[in-house]
């Protein structure tokens, strides 16, 4: 079997923890999240849905490299080395194992807003997210499971069931959110058709 970097590299982003091989990486396919979020909002099949719950979050520490990990999933990506001003977000959603990202500083007073508690030990703060519109589709059987490039340049597993989301104003900004990450943590204002 060839290995090739990027199947190397999707094999040690996604670990041992989700059952993830480089068997398993030549077999998925590779696709491109923008252009398939193009054509499956013109076939009319993309949604509405807002990040709503709320999320605790610290600044992140220059260098820092945030490691996001789905519980039962495994490593699901790695940022870049953090920069001064960027933010460690963490999901309330016990399903998932409470995991972290990392949210540049240009972005986060438009996604998060102002503190709403005082630091805690570890200098985390209460967030409400700001609810911004966001387009969305459910990855479907159909679909099976990709590959792509993240906006931050890692790369990502989309599995059916999980939802892909694209900032309305930045057709860069498309990424893949874990169906049980979506189920906590976001509210659909139109649904997708499947």
């Amino acid at each position: 079997m060839k290995i090739t970097h990027a199947t190397f590299l999707a094999a040690m982003l996604l670990g041992s923890a989700a059952g993830f091989s480089p068997a398993i990486a030549d077999t998925a396919a590779t696709k491109d999240q923008i252009a398939l979020f193009a054509t499956v909002k013109g076939e009319g099949k993309t949604g509405i849905a807002r990040k709503t719950k709320p999320v605790d979050a610290r600044a992140a520490v220059p260098g820092e490299v945030i490691v996001t990990i789905i519980k039962g999933e495994g490593v699901e990506t790695k940022s870049k080395p953090a920069e001064a001003g960027d933010w460690v977000v963490r999901n309330r959603c016990p399903e998932t194992g409470n995991e972290e990202i990392l949210v540049k500083a240009a972005k986060f007073p438009t996604r998060y807003g102002e503190a709403q508690s005082e630091p805690d030990a570890n200098g985390y703060r209460a967030f409400s997210p700001k609810g911004s519109d966001m387009g969305y589709f459910i990855v479907s059987q159909a679909m099976g499971e990709f590959t792509f490039t993240a906006p931050w340049g890692e790369a990502m597993v989309a599995r059916p069931g999980d939802a892909i989301v694209q900032v309305p104003d930045d057709v860069s900004d498309t990424y893949r959110i874990a169906a049980a990450s979506f189920a906590c943590t976001y509210e659909i204002v139109t649904p997708a058709k499947p």
